[in-house]
């Protein structure tokens, strides 16, 4: 296992330099001069000059990408132009925001998933499959910012039971239920089109395992149909679904961007968004590279976790 975890942190150094150089030539390439877009009307010959250099703008495009890249490396993702304050710093506080609303969808989606999915693989054909095939089309099929304005109109507006916005109260609040009742709303926006997905291949792994002969003779030996089912048949099946739940941590970790915009929450992707209104360059190239770099890590966890459920799986 320690060879396999070293060979597959190697395979990732190609990996992350591919997206360094993606995440620096989307930003590199898009059209206008950045120094005149953050300066604004104070965009005087002279200011743009001098806000070009700084920026390093005035050097070609390898030299500016061996820089920064360098600086990155050595821990320096620059300083924001809009905020006036380093990006690894609050790359840092915003990214730990989107990770208690990542990580709260993610268990979520997980949870409602498999239990729907285990349940309408042991009903097949039977009420509760179409009830749960249903729900998961009906899902699956709906935009992500669609459903979270749906959720604030039902839930905020009409009933008035949870928030609209924001991740804490801001007169009192701040501890733990508080956190949990700002939570609610967008966790649950982004784990309901994840828990569909892994649902339906939870479903299609359990009908696979529940047909082979070692779960027949679990059935045999008297064991309950409770312990068949989750204590062998689902441990079976979740070879198959972990790397499905790797792939939707990097869907919620992506969808985060608009939810958070929706739901006013202080994350990363909120961050992105005013930084790319603002073309603070350095801030989005920061924010997106921490992004993709845990999207990576992420699937580089399911992995191990799948190589640990089932050894047999070659490295």
């Amino acid at each position: 296992m320690g060879s396999y975890i070293l060979g597959r942190l190697a395979a990732l150094v190609p990996v992350l330099f591919g997206l360094s150089v993606i995440v620096f030539l989307i930003m590199a390439l898009i059209p206008g001069d950045p120094a005149t877009a953050i300066l604004g009307p104070y965009a005087t010959p002279e200011n743009v000059a001098r806000l070009r250099q700084d920026l390093g703008l005035d050097h070609s495009l390898p030299v500016r990408y061996a820089t920064w890249l360098g600086n990155v490396l050595a821990g320096d993702l620059g300083r924001s132009s809009s905020l006036n304050r380093p990006v690894l710093d609050e790359v840092t506080e915003r990214f730990a925001a989107t990770l208690v609303l990542a990580g709260a969808a993610l268990v979520l989606a997980s949870v409602l998933g498999l239990l729907a999915g285990v349940l309408s693989a042991v009903r097949q054909f039977g009420l509760a499959d179409k009830l749960v095939t249903l729900a998961v089309l009906v899902g699956i099929s709906m935009p992500t910012f669609w459903l979270g304005l749906l959720l604030i109109l039902v839930f905020a507006v009409r009933w008035r039971l949870l928030p609209v916005s924001g991740m804490v109260s801001i007169y009192g609040g701040g501890d733990l239920p508080d956190l949990l009742w700002h939570l609610a709303l967008p966790a649950a926006t982004l784990a309901i089109v994840a828990a569909g997905v892994i649902a339906r291949l939870t479903r299609s792994a359990m009908l696979e395992v529940l047909r082979q002969d070692f779960v027949r003779t679990a059935r045999a030996k008297g064991l309950t149909e409770r312990r068949v089912v989750f204590g062998h048949a689902l441990r079976a099946a979740m070879v198959t679904v972990i790397p499905v739940i790797g792939i939707q941590a990097g869907f919620v970790l992506g969808g985060a961007v608009y939810i958070e915009t929706v739901f006013q929450w202080p994350g990363i992707g909120r961050m992105l968004v005013n930084a790319i209104a603002t073309r603070d360059v350095l801030l989005v190239q920061g924010g997106v590279l921490v992004v993709a770099a845990s999207y990576v890590l992420f699937n580089l966890l399911a992995d191990i976790l799948q190589r640990l459920l089932d050894p047999r799986i070659a490295p």
